[in-house]
């Protein structure tokens, strides 16, 4: 059986989007990269796989394009905080967990309460988040969070004390596949997610 032709240069953009006479497309270069890559890729790191600069608008036109070249398959891509990437489609994932049968680690509710808080009114300090929460915080909790690279501390509050602040990070929003954090889902939602991320 003969391999499926390369994709042509994309209509209305320009020839540099050819690697050269017999050398692969740009869009299959960025395939392989975003494919390969076990972190998500910007479009700074994109653009750098070509051998003439591009516009961002550029690289966005054949993301849009290689997207749309795996719609219907078992993985997608998707932009995320962090950048691109490509992703099995959840509903792939029932059949995924059969090639690893043990069961993920469950976040307890203590831990995904205190990551709703900060996510939802960052940045926080631990007073803050047991003051919401009305109960102490254990320090195991933050620990897990921060280990885990949900959470980080991005100053102090010029208070007596000068406590922690603490807030979420790039790799938290990577994890639930958001791209910001007005995307953030309801803690229920959160939960269902990050033991979904966890099998992956």
């Amino acid at each position: 059986m003969s391999e499926a032709a390369e994709p042509s240069t994309p209509r209305n953009l320009p020839v540099s989007f050819s690697s050269g006479e017999g050398g692969p497309s740009l869009k299959i270069i960025l395939e392989a990269a975003l494919l390969t890559s076990s972190e998500p890729l910007s479009l700074n790191e994109l653009k750098l796989l070509s051998d003439d600069p591009l516009t961002n608008r550029q690289i966005e036109t054949l993301l849009a394009e290689l997207a749309r070249d795996w719609q219907g398959r078992g993985v997608e891509l998707t932009q995320v905080a962090g950048g691109w990437r490509f992703r099995a489609r959840p509903q792939m994932q029932p059949y995924l967990d059969r090639l690893n049968p043990q069961k993920p680690p469950r976040y307890s509710r203590a831990v995904l309460e205190t990551l709703a808080i900060i996510a939802y009114h960052q940045p926080v300090t631990r007073g803050d988040i047991e003051e919401i929460r009305g109960v102490a915080v254990a320090s195991t909790i933050l620990k897990t969070l921060e280990t885990r690279g949900w959470i980080e501390v991005v100053g102090t509050r010029d208070t007596p004390g000068r406590p922690e602040l603490f807030a979420t990070t790039r790799q938290l929003l990577d994890d639930l596949n958001l791209r910001a954090l007005q995307d953030l889902p309801s803690l229920q939602e959160i939960g269902a997610l990050l033991e979904q991320e966890a099998r992956g």
